[in-house]
């Protein structure tokens, strides 16, 4: 149980940014208290304030940004008070943060011991050898093997869950009170993620700190808050203990979050989505600023902001609503999966074979020296199969740098395969150069994760979507191209005054669906989707995922979707190939692979996926993905699985078919003559 004593808290905290086109509210009035020893979560959309209320605690806001009000005390202590000399020493000390992206928080040019060991000698006077060593140790509680070695490595040397657990080492070098991580695991892998939250668990009941999470992932709030709050266009709307909260949401808002997650309990329907923006935060609010996107809104919503309502013990909410009765428990999503289960479970067996993969691999040469000779190999993709049909979804799941995006790009003719076959519509793609490739182009498209970095910043929306198909010679009449764009946009939800307007001028899930919309413009017939959604809320997520279930529904498009996030396997996805290191190791469809694994690697993967309402205890996998360069002989999940034999070392387990859709690569389904048991 967590001390009832304050770590930490805020009261009334207003912060507000100037900017040219107003003074921004980013927080306004925001009340939190966090416990010794708790885990206390902010959730909400994107441009809701989170990430601002962070900053504020820590008084690290950019140059536009300033307090207007409030206190924010720790032990007690005004940190708001404290001149910014007294305040450089208890940032890193008494009150540490982990960044969302460690590549761009850590320093490039210096070596990991020296950026811990910088923390150590400014907040507790180590230096020299008995810093290093005390860095070696934090290494090692952060769970990175050869401690010694990696001191001595730059950022760029290291995994992004290695970056992200140097954060974490040089954020508790000052054993601090309170811990402030800023959606710490977005752009992890699910089982980094799962070993990085049970790191941050059992540091926390080693040191009592108290931890404040922001996130967007209700998985991971279920898995590790005590508890949560909701904040919407600035302020709190809900706050509450965890299970009060995952049992029966009370603000519409919060309602709207779950009713939006993917999954199977939604899968062949539309997922719910909340209609419209955040509101601008330089606007003044009269009423409930969730009033315009909200199903249940009274005319005094808009009229009159509501206050605080209790819901029960320690549960409170700001809605109208709430003053006359409580909002009723959510409906199990068990229950829900139950109904659908089936969905998942069919092959069409109508579907023609769109693509064929065969003993695909992509090796990509490591060169040394003057003359730049080949001294090895990064083999990337190393021997996979996959067929794809029609019409139809396969998931490709795994963990980062196991081959997944390497995969799209060999079957695109992106990366050059150093062998295998790759059969498109029965045309064998490798062997095409020139205009017979460019040809086969139109029908091959891709969406990656990065609409912004993918999107040229310096071209209009209408010159994006007419680029391919001026260069593939697809509706190539200026009147037909123009008709084309203007029914695009329609298709994915923009309106036609969209095609003026520069990538820069849309937000992150709108910039995802011009995405789309430029793969779409030479009609494809099939679509590698590259993690489009991995760095969405889940109420932007829902809308893209709706927009491509639509989009196969009506244009027949099949899609090959990389992805780590189950749950969204689980509501898209028709079938699912597992890879590891360059390999398929289980292939079948949604129900045969994700309710009844059967690789040691699968069931370690979907172990480490957060559940709410979940709570058991789960194994984790262990140790980090073995180097494409020099990997493993035999099985190469062997060094990890819990379940390693003698022959896996040695031998490569060939695939064994336990049903028409559902195979695996493993020595446990075999007997000695090789046939699945």
């Amino acid at each position: 149980m967590r001390d009832e004593r304050a770590a930490a808290g805020g009261g009334g905290l207003r912060t507000v940014l100037e900017l040219g086109g107003g003074t921004v509210r980013a927080v306004d009035g925001v009340d939190l208290e966090i416990g010794r020893g708790e885990t206390f979560a902010i959730v909400g959309e994107s441009g809701c304030g989170k990430s601002m209320t962070a900053l504020s605690l820590a008084r690290l806001l950019p140059e536009t940004g300033r307090i207007a009000g409030g206190t924010v005390l720790l032990d007690g202590a005004d940190l708001l008070a404290l001149p910014e000399a007294a305040m450089r020493s208890v940032r890193g000390r008494r009150l540490a943060m982990i960044f969302q992206e460690p590549a761009t928080s850590l320093n490039p040019v210096l070596t990991v011991g020296h950026q811990i060991g910088e923390v150590l000698e400014r907040h507790s006077g180590v230096r020299g050898a008995a810093a290093r060593r005390r860095a070696a140790e934090l290494l090692d509680a952060v769970g990175i093997a050869e401690s010694e070695r990696r001191l001595d490595e730059y950022p760029f040397q290291l995994s992004g869950g290695m970056k992200q657990r140097v954060m974490i080492a040089t954020a508790l070098a000052g054993d601090p009170d309170l811990l402030i991580a800023d959606e710490p695991t977005t752009a992890l892998d699910v089982t980094i993620q799962a070993q990085v939250l049970a790191l941050l668990g059992a540091l926390q009941r080693r040191t009592g700190m108290a931890i404040l999470l922001i996130t967007h992932d209700l998985g991971v709030v279920a898995e590790v808050a005590h508890r949560v709050a909701v904040m919407y266009a600035g302020e709190i709307v809900e706050v509450a203990d965890r299970d009060a909260f995952f049992r029966a949401p009370q603000h519409p808002y919060s309602r709207k979050l779950f009713d939006a997650l993917p999954g199977r309990g939604a899968r062949g329907g539309a997922l719910a989505v909340i209609e419209g923006q955040v509101p601008r935060l330089t606007d003044r609010f009269s009423g409930c600023r969730f009033a315009e996107r909200c199903d249940y809104a009274l005319d005094r919503c808009r009229n009159e902001a509501p206050g605080w309502t209790a819901a029960g013990e320690g549960h409170r909410v700001r809605c109208h609503l709430r003053e006359r009765e409580r909002a009723g428990p959510r409906e199990p999503a068990a229950a829900v999966a139950a109904a659908v289960a089936a969905a998942g479970a069919a092959q069409g067996e109508a579907s023609e074979t769109l693509l064929e993969v065969r003993g695909l691999e992509v090796h990509f040469p490591i060169r040394r020296g003057l003359l730049r000779r080949t001294i090895a190999h990064v083999r990337a993709v190393d021997g996979m199969s996959l067929a794809l049909y029609a019409g139809r979804t396969l998931a490709l799941v795994g963990e980062s740098g196991c081959g997944k995006t390497t995969v799209g790009k060999g079957i695109l003719q992106l990366v050059r395969p150093t062998a295998g076959s790759v059969r498109f519509a029965g045309e064998e793609l490798t062997t095409l150069r020139g205009e017979a490739l460019r040809r086969r182009r139109r029908e091959l498209q891709i969406i990656f994760q990065d609409p912004y970095a993918s999107l040229n910043p310096r071209m209009r929306v209408a010159d994006i979507l007419s680029e391919g198909m001026r260069a593939l010679g697809v509706h190539a009449a200026r009147g037909e191209a123009e008709r084309r764009i203007d029914g695009l946009l329609a298709q994915v939800g923009l309106d036609a005054a969209a095609r003026e307007r520069y990538p820069h001028e849309f937000s992150g899930g709108q910039r995802q669906r011009i995405a789309i919309a430029r793969a779409l413009a030479v009609e494809p017939r099939l679509i590698v989707c590259d993690e489009p959604t991995s760095a969405l809320d889940v109420s932007v997520q829902a809308q893209i995922l709706n927009l491509l279930a639509r989009l196969q529904r009506e244009t027949g498009v099949a899609y090959l979707f990389i992805t780590h996030n189950i749950a969204v396997v689980e509501y898209l996805a028709h079938e699912v190939a597992v890879m590891y290191l360059g390999r398929i190791v289980e292939h079948g469809t949604v129900g045969e692979v994700l309710d009844a694994p059967k690789h040691p690697y699968t069931q370690s993967l979907l172990s480490a996926v957060p559940v709410i309402g979940g709570g058991r205890e789960k194994p984790r996998l262990v140790g980090e993905l073995p180097s494409a360069v020099t990997p493993p002989a035999g099985c190469h999940f062997h060094p990890r699985c819990p379940r390693a034999q003698p022959r896996c070392s040695a031998d490569a387990p060939h695939d064994a078919r336990l049903s028409p859709t559902h195979s695996v690569r493993c020595f446990l389904y075999e007997d000695e003559e090789g046939r699945a048991t």
